[in-house]
């Protein structure tokens, strides 16, 4: 597909989209809306060869959103496993799990752009599925099942993948972190639909434990199948971007002394989740 300035390949039938563009279109946001549109269809873009600085990445997603400023400096966030460059680097290892951003928010992060800075010599992809297409090709048993069920989320059950046997002290630690009831299924304001699952999602609501992890587990290997999963390659400044709100992601593993350094800044959520 072929529009103004924007020149979009599709990567695979049901996820992710590559766009050719010069970065003045990107900077002036003549494109914002297209990409936006591109966005919520294709779970995740990205653009090759731009060669940018953190300067114009803020400047590229402030055309899309409201960039959020809480974290990193001037709008950018270092992700690394060397906690010599982010002192986070324990948690950040929960990314090499599904998730998506922001369960724990009022306002899940809108998007997430992720300019690649240094690369690991071996792992490091990047994983997204579309949780908008896994929810449409369910089963309508499946669909009339999870209907009204509502799950909790918390950061204490994601971090159970990072270090499955936590001390006390890490227990109390991540229990301090408030939990969050949300619907298995997010009914967008755009009418369309999406699942909410990933590392968060603890426990359904009413539902004995044991089942409904089993049940959250089922849908997780649903809405990962490799139909609904683009994986990105990455090359030295690449640009991607993804829609948070229909879509969960992951890095693959890569050594934590890799170097790897991805720059990231993030798009305040639009749309409230309850």
């Amino acid at each position: 597909m072929t529009t103004t300035n924007l020149e979009v390949i599709d990567l695979t039938p049901r996820i992710g989209s590559e766009i050719r563009t010069d970065l003045d279109t990107l900077l002036s946001g003549r494109a914002a809306a297209t990409i936006r549109e591109i966005l919520e269809q294709r779970g995740v873009v990205f653009f090759r060869g731009l060669d940018i600085g953190d300067e114009q990445q803020v400047a590229i997603a402030r055309t899309l959103g409201t960039v959020v400023q809480n974290e990193g400096e001037n709008g950018i966030y270092k992700i690394s496993l060397d906690e010599t460059v982010n002192q986070r680097a324990q948690y950040l290892k929960g990314s090499l799990f599904w998730h998506f951003d922001g369960s724990l928010q009022p306002y899940p992060n809108l998007a997430t752009l992720l300019r690649a800075v240094r690369l690991s010599p071996t792992g490091g992809q990047t994983e997204l599925c579309n949780t908008y297409a896994a929810y449409e090709d369910l089963p309508p048993a499946d669909k009339e099942l999870i209907a009204d069920l509502r799950v909790v989320h918390s950061a204490e059950r994601s971090q159970y993948y990072v270090t499955p046997e936590m001390s006390y002290e890490e227990v109390v630690f991540w229990q301090k972190s408030p939990t969050k009831t949300c619907p298995i299924v997010w009914t967008h304001r755009s009418g369309r639909k999406s699942l909410l699952l990933g590392a968060t999602a603890d426990y359904v609501v009413g539902m004995p434990v044991e089942q409904s992890r089993a049940l959250l587990a089922r849908l997780r290997d649903w809405a990962t199948q490799p139909q609904y999963v683009y994986r990105h390659e990455w090359q030295v400044g690449d640009l991607l971007i993804w829609d948070n709100t229909g879509t969960m992601h992951r890095a693959l593993p890569y050594p934590e002394d890799s170097g790897r350094l991805m720059h990231r800044t993030i798009l305040a959520g639009e749309e409230p989740l309850e």
